[in-house]
């Protein structure tokens, strides 16, 4: 599948998940989140060390969320992205967008031979959507 339709089947979504979402205005987790809601999107932030972001409550994993989320954006250090990863695949998530800087060989071809749509090494969600800050 070329980028462009794995973009749009991320986008397709009716949830998302932000793992690494962070109160941090300075921090990606932060933006990302916060771009989900300027878009209108229906979205839940992931981070077991905070309770809530932009005044909406913090799950600590994916299999906490309240709705079944579709995608998830990950915006996390390497090694929590495998972690993340397994998650992912244990709740049936369908679509993940490593954001830059939070990819591993490992946690792509992990998810790749779930059968999880992998949008890694690319462009940012913040530039794909448009984020103002």
């Amino acid at each position: 599948m070329d980028l462009d339709k794995q973009i749009s089947q991320f986008l397709s979504a009716a949830a998302f998940g932000v793992a690494g979402a962070s109160e941090d205005k300075r921090k990606y987790g932060h933006k990302v989140f916060a771009c989900y809601l300027q878009h209108g999107m229906t979205v839940y932030a992931i981070n077991p060390n905070v309770e809530t972001v932009l005044g909406q409550q913090c799950y600590a994993n994916i299999a906490s969320l309240p709705a079944q989320v579709q995608s998830v954006s990950i915006i996390t250090p390497p090694p929590i992205t495998e972690t993340i990863v397994e998650d992912a695949i244990a709740s049936g998530i369908n679509n993940i967008w490593m954001q830059p800087g939070a990819e591993s060989a490992r946690a792509i071809r992990r998810a790749g031979d779930a059968g999880i749509n992998v949008i890694a090494g690319g462009p940012c969600i913040l530039v794909v959507l448009g984020y103002r800050e």
